[in-house]
């Protein structure tokens, strides 16, 4: 395996990654050419927010071949397209053959939720202090335990007795929420999702753990429940206030995540008339969200 990198302006990566794609490249990738240095520049912006631009400025691209005389082939090829412009040929190198799925599988290992309840990949053995656990694998699933969002979700549901509730998980994904809840006691619950994907993968994810769930899209889910979960964004979650709380019960638990820290006043402005939401939990400048609704 041989990989041939680019130095590449920003306009003129997206015609070069195609081009590389037709000559017979494996796999095309690109970064910031200025990582790690003062000249670094956030390409992605905060959820709800804009991109601050479509491209790094300068942009290190990165093509896999099979052998060496295809590699230099396309660096031959290259100079002589007007796409090629700015751009320059910086190396050509030999990679080593490694096994690729042993070194992915490597870099995720188990998650720790609380002391005893753990998210643990397929691959791996629970951890001995694990009482409880997920097995999910990172890549294959609308959400592993890894993000902030998710991981307070998780604990606010390990630190409680679910015994007998009725329990909606809005926005599943995986079925992570769904599943945990089933884990710690709740024995009715409807995972539900706009992404018929998501319903598929909260199905697999429900068997490989044995757990029992009823999954759908959002018109399943209904009447009220004990506990209403919803791990989203903060604008979604703005627009369903009517429709979550309108689910919730007498006494019902209501729990949001996907919401930063700056947005916390204005995801309780949007609840205001149905329930008072608080801040439950912070964690890397996301915070959990939490309501119970008040008994006639």
């Amino acid at each position: 395996m041989y990989e041939l990198k680019l130095l590449a302006p920003q306009d003129s990566v997206e015609s070069l990654s195609d081009v590389l794609e037709a000559l017979e490249a494996l796999s095309v990738s690109v970064e910031d050419a200025d990582a790690h240095t003062p000249a670094e520049q956030a390409l992605f912006g905060e959820p709800d927010m804009p991109a601050p631009q479509a491209g790094w400025t300068r942009s290190r691209v990165s093509a896999l071949f099979e052998s060496k005389a295809l590699a230099e082939e396309v660096a031959a090829q290259l100079p002589d397209m007007d796409l090629f412009d700015g751009a320059s040929v910086q190396s050509i190198t030999a990679l080593e053959d490694q096994d690729w799925v042993r070194l992915t599988q490597s870099q995720f290992t188990p998650v720790e939720i609380t002391p005893s309840f753990w998210i643990v990949p397929t691959w791996h053995e629970p951890p001995a202090q694990a009482q409880v656990f997920l097995r999910l694998d990172p890549g294959l699933a609308f959400g592993t335990g890894t993000h902030p969002t998710t991981r307070m979700c998780l604990r606010w549901i390990a630190d409680r007795t679910h015994a007998d509730q009725r329990v909606l998980d809005y926005g599943c994904g995986s079925g992570i929420l769904a599943m945990a809840a089933a884990k710690f006691g709740s024995t009715t619950i409807d995972a539900v999702d706009i992404d018929p994907a998501a319903v598929e993968a909260s199905n697999a994810n429900a068997q490989l753990n044995h757990v029992v769930l009823r999954t759908g899209l959002p018109d399943i889910a209904t009447g009220q429940y004990d506990v209403v979960l919803a791990n989203i964004l903060a604008t979604p979650l703005k627009l369903l206030a009517p429709l979550l709380c309108g689910h919730l019960s007498a006494g019902a638990s209501l729990i949001l995540a996907g919401i930063l820290s700056r947005q916390v006043d204005e995801l309780q402005v949007a609840y205001a008339p149905y329930v008072d939401l608080v801040v439950l939990d912070e964690e890397d400048g996301w915070v959990l969200m939490g309501a119970v609704q008040k008994v006639a």
